[in-house]
């Protein structure tokens, strides 16, 4: 396969039994599942962990912010052990990749609420804009952010208690596609996703296993 990596005998089983099981609740083919799973092999010998994961995120991807990296790491690995397991990797991009509206709708929220409350709070709205956005004018960034949050509230508040719950949230972006990424950068472009998937599965160098 690409990368100089070789694969045992082993490897190349686990694979495919993955592959096999995976297929059923994830976007893939069993096919792909395996492309994957051998890209996964080409990124680490053992588990992805965070720093191979950002590099896969800036390189392939085009993302580049520190938090928000390290945001969409946290939502890959739903153990929290801090790496990437072979199942949380492929599940992982499911959803980047080919996920539904409801399914970017729940990821992004999760990466949203940073305490995991069930929220978005003021307070974790500040702290996300504070870090991605930047005044056009002459106004200080604290007093920017903080009119931002308070309009971002008017917008998408649909029960007026001042912070936005999971249907909060799904009822603003199913209006208004736009809002989806409304307090940082959690999903990659669109043509970056494109050429990553035609890369991995269309590739005329695309491998299959022995």
């Amino acid at each position: 396969m690409s990368g100089g990596v070789r694969l045992t005998a082993i490897d190349r089983k686990n694979i495919l039994k993955a592959a096999e099981q995976l297929c059923k609740s994830v976007h893939f083919s069993q096919s792909e599942v395996v492309q994957l799973l051998m890209k996964y092999h080409e990124m680490t010998s053992d588990r992805i962990d965070r720093v191979k994961f950002r590099d896969l995120l800036h390189d392939h991807f085009d993302m580049s912010d520190d938090f928000f990296m390290d945001r969409v790491f946290r939502a890959f690995d739903k153990d929290s052990d801090s790496f990437l397991s072979q199942e949380e990797w492929v599940r992982g991009m499911s959803i980047f990749l080919r996920g539904s509206l409801e399914e970017k709708i729940e990821y992004c929220f999760n990466i949203y609420d940073l305490n995991n409350d069930g929220y978005i709070s003021r307070e974790e709205m500040f702290q996300m804009l504070k870090t991605t956005v930047r005044p056009t004018g002459e106004e200080e960034l604290e007093d920017y952010v903080k009119d931002l949050v308070e309009i971002t509230i008017k917008m998408m508040d649909q029960d007026k208690d001042s912070k936005l719950s999971l249907e909060d949230y799904r009822t603003a972006v199913q209006k208004e596609r736009l809002l989806i990424e409304a307090f940082g950068p959690c999903l990659p472009p669109r043509q970056k996703l494109e050429e990553f998937s035609d890369s991995l599965f269309n590739s005329s160098t695309t491998t299959s296993l022995p």
